[in-house]
Formats: C-alpha cells, sequence, structure tokens
C-alpha cells in the first residue's frame, strides 16, 4: 500500500512539473504542401512595398498589412503604414501616415480593432501600441509617445500585442538589446494589471519576445527569439513549457482549430545573434495542443546569412498563409496546392 501511494504520489509530482522542452530539433524536411506568390494586394498609387512586418486577418474576412513606409523606417515620411485589404486582394483603406516610426507587430481583436505597436521611438513618437477602430479612428495608446523605459506607462521597443477574448491586453515588450525582455499584462481599459519576465535563458527568462499568441485553452505562446524557443505561459506568467521545434520564431499564429504557424526569419548561418546553424528558415506549421509539426513553408533565401524570411505570419479564413517580409520587402501568399 505505502509502496502504491508513493508511486501515485510520484505520479502526481510529474503531472505537476512543467514540460522543460519538446524533443527533437527543428526539422527541414517536412511536406511543402504550399505555392507561393508575391504579386497580391493592391498599393496606393505611388507606393511599393517596403518592409512588411504583420498581416492580420479581420472577423469581416479583410485583412490587414502592416509596412515600413519606404525601406525599413517610416520616420518623416508620408505614406500610410496599416493597408486594409478585401479577401481578393483590392485595397479598401489605408492609415497611419505620420503616426508611426517603426511598426512592428499587430493584432485584431474580437471587435474588429487594430491594434500596432511602434518598436523605435524619436521626436514624440513611438515606443507604444496604439488602437485602431475597422476605419482608422485612434481608439487608445498604451505608453507615452517617443519616450522609452520601463514600468506600467512605458514600453522600450514593444515588439507585439495580443488581446485575449475577455479584452485583457499582453504586450511582448523589448526588441533586440531593448531593456525589458517582458510581457506586460492590462485590463481592457489599459489599466496595468502585471508583468513579468526578466532577461535570460532559463525557464520563464526571455531576451527578446518577438511575438506573442494565444491558444484556444488561453495558453500565451510568447516567440523568445534570441533563444531560440516558444515558451508558453498561462495568462497570469506562470511557465508551463518551451517548444524548440518551431525553430527560431519571429512570428506566431494560432488559428481557431489550434493550427500553429511559427515564421523563422533568422536560422542559417550564425552572424553572431545565437541563430541555428543549419536550420533554415521558412514558416513551420503544427499543432499548437501537442507540439507536433507537419509541414514546412521553406524561404526562397533559406540558407542565406541575411536574415531574409518572414518574421510575420497571418492566415485568412480559406486557410491561405500570409508571409511579411522585411528585409526583402515583400507580402508572400502561400495557397494549398
Amino acid at each position: 500500500m505505502r509502496a502504491m501511494t508513493l508511486r501515485l504520489a510520484a505520479a502526481l509530482i510529474v503531472l505537476a512539473a512543467p514540460v522543460l522542452a519538446q524533443s527533437g530539433p527543428p526539422r527541414n524536411d517536412l511536406p511543402q504542401p504550399y505555392r507561393t506568390t508575391r504579386d497580391w494586394g493592391e498599393l496606393p498609387a505611388g507606393v511599393t512595398w517596403a518592409a512588411v512586418t504583420a498581416v492580420e486577418p479581420a472577423p469581416d474576412g479583410s485583412l490587414y498589412v502592416i509596412h515600413r513606409c519606404a525601406g525599413n523606417s517610416c520616420a518623416g515620411r508620408t505614406e500610410a503604414p496599416i493597408l486594409k485589404y478585401a479577401p481578393d486582394g483590392r485595397l479598401l483603406q489605408s492609415w497611419g501616415a505620420g503616426m508611426f516610426i517603426f511598426p512592428h507587430g499587430a493584432c485584431v481583436d474580437r471587435d474588429g480593432n487594430l491594434w500596432v505597436t511602434d518598436a523605435r521611438g524619436q521626436a514624440g513618437t513611438g515606443h507604444q501600441v496604439i488602437k485602431f477602430s475597422p476605419d482608422g479612428r485612434v481608439l487608445m495608446r498604451l505608453g507615452q509617445a517617443g519616450v522609452s523605459g520601463s514600468g506600467p506607462t512605458l514600453f522600450d521597443q514593444p515588439n507585439d500585442v495580443l488581446v485575449a477574448p475577455g479584452g485583457e491586453i499582453f504586450v511582448a515588450d523589448s526588441h533586440r538589446n531593448g531593456r525589458n525582455n517582458r510581457i506586460v499584462k492590462f485590463a481592457r481599459d489599459g489599466t496595468f494589471l502585471t508583468e513579468w519576465g526578466t532577461k535570460g535563458a532559463g525557464p520563464g527568462q526571455i531576451s527578446e519576445p518577438h511575438t506573442i499568441a494565444m491558444d484556444s485553452r488561453g495558453r500565451l505562446f510568447v516567440g523568445d527569439r534570441e533563444n531560440n524557443r516558444i515558451q508558453l505561459f498561462d495568462q497570469n506568467g506562470r511557465y508551463l513549457e518551451e517548444w524548440r521545434q518551431f525553430g527560431r520564431p519571429s512570428g506566431i499564429f494560432i488559428t481557431a482549430d489550434d493550427t500553429i504557424y511559427v515564421a523563422d526569419s533568422e536560422s542559417g548561418p550564425d552572424t553572431g545573434a545565437h541563430e541555428l546553424p543549419g536550420i533554415r528558415k521558412g514558416i513551420r506549421i503544427g499543432s499548437a495542443r501537442d507540439g507536433s509539426v507537419t509541414a514546412f513553408i521553406e524561404d526562397m533565401e533559406s540558407t542565406a546569412a541575411d536574415h531574409s524570411g518572414a518574421e510575420g505570419v497571418g492566415v485568412d479564413a480559406q486557410g491561405n498563409v500570409y508571409g511579411a517580409v522585411v528585409r526583402r520587402q515583400m507580402l508572400e501568399r502561400h495557397v494549398r496546392r
């Protein structure tokens, strides 16, 4: 009886303990069931793609694409960084000119509002998260314009934003070499609730939280890019586990059926940022439920030393996958064969 009790206690301890890692490195030899096009989407007159950073579908079927105005920055530019598309690629609306320095991550909430981060700052602009209505009206700002810092009211290069079904707001704060390396949680009205994360490589520590997503169970998936892993947390910051089989995560998108799409834009030769040598860039696809990886959309420059792959990733209602490509300044659309 004592032995059975001990075995039961041991089993309960194992079940309660967080899983430290999924087994196996990222794979390059997975099925690639998509064909790629690079000419989708009407652009405003006189505008060409700048660095494309985020693609987000809206509940009404429209699609938002965020790009950096001209080249890799919106500083001093008059182009609109936010482009709203119909499902067939027709441009419906554009806005945001003069409002951003370095637009980075984005999300669309259940009401169709668009949230966009600005990951740099200067001259009273940047280091903020801005909420827009579906027609482009500013509804909320988090952070102080142009001011970099820590604490509940300031950000330092916020990378990405996520709005939970209940309205809680999560901000992944600090780009490469940023000071914070944290997740910040706000109530739906913008009131600060909590934060977690310190720079490091241990469980729960973060080095460049580049992207954030949520599955149907409410778990947070944080792309801990410089540590080449995804860390999973509950919504109060409790560490759950880490996954390394999806590569070096720059972007994460999870659909309603818990299919996970992870954009790896930086693997390949190590340039000094702790990349994954021998691992090809691209979008790995699998299950957010069990961590299995089942498909791979390989980047067109998958072994280049430059950081050239898609950083942002989004999926529309028809299952088409969009890659937001920064260095090559393009939007890629991947359609099932």
